[in-house]
Protein backbone atom coordinates (compact mmCIF):
# COMPACT_ATOMS: atom_id res chain seq x y z
CA UNK A 1 0.00 0.00 0.00
CA UNK A 2 1.19 3.49 -1.28
CA UNK A 3 1.47 6.23 1.20
CA UNK A 4 1.62 9.75 0.38
CA UNK A 5 3.43 12.59 2.28
CA UNK A 6 1.42 15.84 1.52
CA UNK A 7 2.05 19.00 2.66
CA UNK A 8 0.29 20.26 5.94
CA UNK A 9 1.41 23.53 6.58
CA UNK A 10 -1.38 25.82 8.52
CA UNK A 11 -2.22 29.17 7.01
CA UNK A 12 -0.41 28.14 3.32
CA UNK A 13 -1.02 28.65 -0.04
CA UNK A 14 -0.96 25.79 -2.38
CA UNK A 15 -1.24 25.34 -6.43
CA UNK A 16 -3.38 21.68 -7.03
CA UNK A 17 -3.73 20.00 -10.52
CA UNK A 18 -6.88 18.09 -10.39
CA UNK A 19 -7.63 15.69 -13.33
CA UNK A 20 -10.38 13.56 -14.53
CA UNK A 21 -9.79 9.74 -14.84
CA UNK A 22 -8.46 8.77 -18.23
CA UNK A 23 -8.40 12.72 -18.80
CA UNK A 24 -12.16 12.45 -20.08
CA UNK A 25 -13.01 16.03 -21.26
CA UNK A 26 -16.43 16.81 -19.47
CA UNK A 27 -14.99 19.68 -17.37
CA UNK A 28 -16.33 22.77 -19.55
CA UNK A 29 -19.51 21.18 -19.87
CA UNK A 30 -22.11 23.79 -18.61
CA UNK A 31 -24.20 20.55 -16.15
CA UNK A 32 -20.40 19.98 -14.50
CA UNK A 33 -19.00 23.35 -14.50
CA UNK A 34 -22.58 24.36 -12.22
CA UNK A 35 -22.40 21.10 -10.48
CA UNK A 36 -18.71 22.21 -9.21
CA UNK A 37 -19.43 25.97 -8.66
CA UNK A 38 -21.55 24.13 -6.29
CA UNK A 39 -19.52 21.71 -4.57
CA UNK A 40 -16.95 24.68 -3.93
CA UNK A 41 -19.32 27.12 -2.68
CA UNK A 42 -20.85 24.26 -0.23
CA UNK A 43 -17.40 23.27 0.69
CA UNK A 44 -16.21 26.81 1.58
CA UNK A 45 -19.10 27.09 3.75
CA UNK A 46 -17.92 24.48 5.98
CA UNK A 47 -14.47 24.65 5.15
CA UNK A 48 -13.48 28.20 4.01
CA UNK A 49 -10.30 28.80 1.76
CA UNK A 50 -9.63 31.43 -0.91
CA UNK A 51 -9.33 30.49 -4.39
CA UNK A 52 -6.58 33.02 -5.73
CA UNK A 53 -6.39 31.72 -9.18
CA UNK A 54 -8.38 29.04 -11.19
CA UNK A 55 -8.40 27.61 -14.46
CA UNK A 56 -10.68 24.56 -15.77
CA UNK A 57 -9.83 23.11 -18.86
CA UNK A 58 -11.87 20.01 -20.57
CA UNK A 59 -9.51 17.05 -18.51
CA UNK A 60 -8.44 19.06 -15.73
CA UNK A 61 -8.27 21.33 -13.14
CA UNK A 62 -5.50 23.93 -12.04
CA UNK A 63 -6.08 25.94 -8.85
CA UNK A 64 -3.98 28.20 -6.23
CA UNK A 65 -5.95 28.18 -2.98
CA UNK A 66 -4.58 29.99 0.45
CA UNK A 67 -6.15 27.94 3.98
CA UNK A 68 -7.28 29.54 6.70
CA UNK A 69 -4.96 29.84 10.05
CA UNK A 70 -4.93 26.77 11.70
CA UNK A 71 -5.83 24.66 9.13
CA UNK A 72 -3.86 22.61 6.42
CA UNK A 73 -6.35 20.07 5.32
CA UNK A 74 -7.09 20.54 1.61
CA UNK A 75 -7.65 16.62 1.30
CA UNK A 76 -10.96 16.77 2.87
CA UNK A 77 -11.76 20.15 0.71
CA UNK A 78 -10.96 18.09 -2.49
CA UNK A 79 -12.25 14.70 -1.12
CA UNK A 80 -15.66 16.47 -0.41
CA UNK A 81 -15.58 18.50 -3.85
CA UNK A 82 -15.11 15.41 -5.96
CA UNK A 83 -17.73 13.40 -4.10
CA UNK A 84 -20.08 16.43 -4.39
CA UNK A 85 -19.36 16.75 -8.20
CA UNK A 86 -20.11 13.18 -8.92
CA UNK A 87 -23.13 12.90 -6.86
CA UNK A 88 -24.93 15.59 -8.91
CA UNK A 89 -23.33 14.01 -12.75
CA UNK A 90 -22.25 10.50 -11.61
CA UNK A 91 -25.41 9.39 -13.70
CA UNK A 92 -24.66 10.62 -16.70
CA UNK A 93 -20.93 10.79 -16.47
CA UNK A 94 -19.71 7.76 -14.50
CA UNK A 95 -18.89 4.67 -16.95
CA UNK A 96 -19.42 1.10 -15.35
CA UNK A 97 -17.54 -0.45 -17.70
CA UNK A 98 -14.47 1.35 -16.37
CA UNK A 99 -14.84 0.40 -12.94
CA UNK A 100 -11.88 -1.96 -11.41
CA UNK A 101 -11.95 -3.77 -8.72
CA UNK A 102 -9.73 -1.39 -6.95
CA UNK A 103 -12.38 1.41 -7.87
CA UNK A 104 -15.05 -0.44 -6.03
CA UNK A 105 -13.16 -1.49 -3.41
CA UNK A 106 -12.49 2.31 -2.86
CA UNK A 107 -16.27 3.18 -3.93
CA UNK A 108 -14.72 5.34 -6.41
CA UNK A 109 -16.85 6.52 -9.48
CA UNK A 110 -15.43 6.98 -12.92
CA UNK A 111 -15.20 10.69 -13.29
CA UNK A 112 -11.78 11.47 -11.19
CA UNK A 113 -8.24 10.72 -10.97
CA UNK A 114 -7.77 8.78 -7.64
CA UNK A 115 -5.72 11.63 -6.31
CA UNK A 116 -4.52 15.24 -7.31
CA UNK A 117 -1.17 17.05 -7.15
CA UNK A 118 -0.26 20.11 -5.04
CA UNK A 119 2.14 21.86 -4.27
CA UNK A 120 3.00 24.06 -1.34
CA UNK A 121 3.66 27.58 -2.86
CA UNK A 122 7.07 29.08 -1.43
CA UNK A 123 7.59 32.59 -2.11
CA UNK A 124 6.13 35.40 -3.60
CA UNK A 125 7.70 34.22 -7.18
CA UNK A 126 6.81 31.11 -6.94
CA UNK A 127 3.02 32.23 -6.33
CA UNK A 128 3.24 34.30 -9.57
CA UNK A 129 5.02 31.50 -11.67
CA UNK A 130 2.04 29.38 -10.75
CA UNK A 131 -0.34 31.62 -11.60
CA UNK A 132 1.20 32.24 -14.57
CA UNK A 133 1.16 29.22 -15.11
CA UNK A 134 -2.21 27.93 -14.58
CA UNK A 135 -3.75 30.98 -17.05
CA UNK A 136 -1.52 30.03 -19.83
CA UNK A 137 -2.35 26.70 -19.94
CA UNK A 138 -5.44 27.18 -21.91
CA UNK A 139 -2.98 28.43 -24.68
CA UNK A 140 -0.03 25.69 -23.48
CA UNK A 141 -2.57 22.34 -24.59
CA UNK A 142 -3.86 24.79 -27.63
CA UNK A 143 -7.32 25.18 -26.47
CA UNK A 144 -7.16 29.32 -27.76
CA UNK A 145 -4.50 31.18 -28.87
CA UNK A 146 -4.87 33.70 -26.77
CA UNK A 147 -5.05 33.67 -23.30
CA UNK A 148 -8.03 36.29 -22.50
CA UNK A 149 -9.70 34.17 -25.35
CA UNK A 150 -10.27 31.44 -22.86
CA UNK A 151 -13.57 31.83 -20.30
CA UNK A 152 -13.14 29.52 -18.06
CA UNK A 153 -10.18 31.00 -16.07
CA UNK A 154 -9.61 33.53 -13.21
CA UNK A 155 -7.35 35.49 -15.43
CA UNK A 156 -10.60 37.74 -16.32
CA UNK A 157 -10.68 39.06 -12.53
CA UNK A 158 -7.17 39.25 -12.12
CA UNK A 159 -7.48 41.86 -15.62
CA UNK A 160 -10.08 43.37 -13.49
CA UNK A 161 -7.80 43.65 -10.59
CA UNK A 162 -4.98 45.24 -12.45
CA UNK A 163 -2.56 42.04 -12.07
CA UNK A 164 -1.90 41.16 -15.68
CA UNK A 165 -3.11 43.66 -18.84
CA UNK A 166 -5.84 42.43 -21.11
CA UNK A 167 -3.45 41.21 -24.00
CA UNK A 168 -1.17 39.04 -21.86
CA UNK A 169 -0.01 36.20 -23.85
CA UNK A 170 2.20 34.31 -21.79
CA UNK A 171 5.50 35.44 -23.65
CA UNK A 172 8.31 34.67 -21.34
CA UNK A 173 6.37 32.50 -18.99
CA UNK A 174 7.41 28.92 -18.20
CA UNK A 175 7.09 26.88 -21.10
CA UNK A 176 5.52 23.54 -21.34
CA UNK A 177 8.93 21.49 -20.66
CA UNK A 178 10.18 23.56 -18.05
CA UNK A 179 7.38 22.33 -15.40
CA UNK A 180 4.06 21.19 -15.71
CA UNK A 181 2.25 17.93 -16.67
CA UNK A 182 5.53 17.42 -18.60
CA UNK A 183 7.67 17.31 -15.44
CA UNK A 184 5.27 15.38 -12.99
CA UNK A 185 2.97 18.15 -12.26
Amino acid sequence: MSHYRRANAINATYFFTVVTYHRQTFLCDEPVRKALRNAIEKVRAQYPFDIDTWVLLPDHIHTIWTLPKNDANFSLRWQLIKRYVTQECGVLLNRPEWRTASKIKHKESTLWQRRFWEHQIRDEHDYQTHMDYCHYNPVKHGLVTRVQDWEYSSFHQHVKLGTYPTDWAGEGVVGAGEFGEASGI
